[in-house]
């Protein structure tokens, strides 16, 4: 298993729509997120602050991807 990177909010944002979520709505600084094949996240949005490790290894869980492949999607763009 690899290393989670340190990644700002933005970043998240991106991988979670190049894998096919898109932005269902916002209230306040929570946005969920939805797939066609049902999953849905909901993210904190705090820009230019940090994801803690925790959370983001837990967002990785949700989404059912291993951590590899989050990487290899963060890393592609």
């Amino acid at each position: 298993m690899s290393k989670l990177p340190t990644i700002k909010t933005r970043e998240l944002l991106r991988v979670l729509l190049r894998i096919g979520f898109f932005k269902h709505h916002q209230i306040g600084s929570h946005a969920q997120f939805k797939h066609k094949d049902g999953r849905r996240i909901t993210v904190s949005i705090h820009s230019g602050r940090d994801v803690p490790n925790g959370t983001l290894r837990g967002i990785i869980y949700d989404i059912k991807i291993s951590v590899d492949d989050f990487i290899r999607v963060l890393n592609k763009g």
